[in-house]
């Protein structure tokens, strides 16, 4: 018996990451004293933002991004959408005025959801903790969810960091994988 459907098995001792993902890329980050400041998004903002997601290692790592990073139109169309939409909280996080990532929040079944992209550049420097507790204060509401592939050690450290605890699991078909991948639902409660 296989798999279940949708579901891919993996040969006992086989890599679960590709040759190229290093330990280093998903070890959880280290605060560096640097200062991260959020603003909202800009037109300026956008090239590189869209730069950020041409890394193939980060789509990788973070599972969950666009269907192809490389479609300009498909890039230019979702922001625009984000950034009419008011019930969807964008920012531009930087360092030094560097534009190193984004953060969000956004409504998702009468709840409020976070996400956030930093550059694969400036990952282990605590710039993504950083950015989501800046972005949890302007949050009045709670709870708050947020979602990260299982394997993706860093990611999960930054939630914990920020007060987040795991809830519940889920599974969905992630791009920057190409196949169906297991994730951690998690809880920043009231």
């Amino acid at each position: 018996m296989g798999p279940p459907p949708g579901r891919r098995s993996r040969p006992v001792g086989a890599r679960r990451y590709p040759a190229w993902v290093t330990a280093e890329d998903l070890r959880p980050p280290a605060a560096t004293g640097e200062a991260v400041r959020l603003r909202p998004v800009r037109d300026d903002d956008l090239p590189h933002f869209f730069a950020f997601e041409q890394d193939a290692q980060a789509n990788w790592v973070a599972a969950f991004g666009p269907v192809d990073p490389a479609d300009r139109a498909a890039f230019e169309a979702h922001w625009r959408r984000i950034r009419a939409d008011p019930a969807i909280v964008t920012r531009t996080v930087t360092v030094d005025d560097a534009v190193v990532g984004h953060v969000a929040a956004f409504p998702v079944d009468d709840q409020t959801e976070v996400s956030y992209w930093i550059d694969r550049a400036r990952w282990g420097r605590g710039h993504a903790t950083g950015a989501l507790a800046a972005l949890l204060a302007e949050l009045p509401r709670r709870p708050v969810r947020a979602r990260a592939a299982k394997d993706n050690a860093a990611s999960l450290a930054v939630l914990r960091k920020c007060g987040f605890v795991v809830v519940g699991e889920d599974s969905g078909y992630a791009n920057g994988r190409r196949a169906v991948v297991e994730e951690w639902v998690l809880e920043l409660a009231a």
